[in-house]
């Protein structure tokens, strides 16, 4: 299963595009920081991706202004066939409430 949810803040967004079938798509680099505990230790976790959204999705997010912190889920594959770097697909996108990326907001759109 390829299953990704982050949340994390728009830190770069490109301008709102079509693809040659005219749907919206939208290229943007998300950032993340968190304190986790791995093997018993507290640990920074910093991450900057690069996402892609399309749809009616890319135009949501489109709307948000940088900075703006939400959940972004969906699933990660490279962005030039294998042994390119990763990117996010998102399929989904939720404002961020207080608890975070929540089960409901983690849940890919149909």
């Amino acid at each position: 299963m390829n299953h990704t949810a982050l949340s994390a803040r728009i830190a770069n967004m490109s301008p709102l595009r079509y693809t040659p079938a005219g749907v919206p798509a939208l290229d943007l680099t998300l950032a993340h920081a968190s304190r986790v505990i791995e093997a018993g230790q507290p640990r920074d976790a910093r991450l900057e991706m690069p996402a892609v959204a399309l749809g009616t999705v890319a135009e949501r997010i489109a709307t948000r202004p940088l900075g703006s912190v939400g959940c972004f889920s969906g699933f990660l594959a490279s962005r030039r066939g294998v042994g390119g770097r990763a990117v996010l697909h998102v399929l989904n996108f939720a404002p961020e409430t207080v608890s975070g990326c929540d089960a409901e907001a983690a849940t890919p759109a149909n």
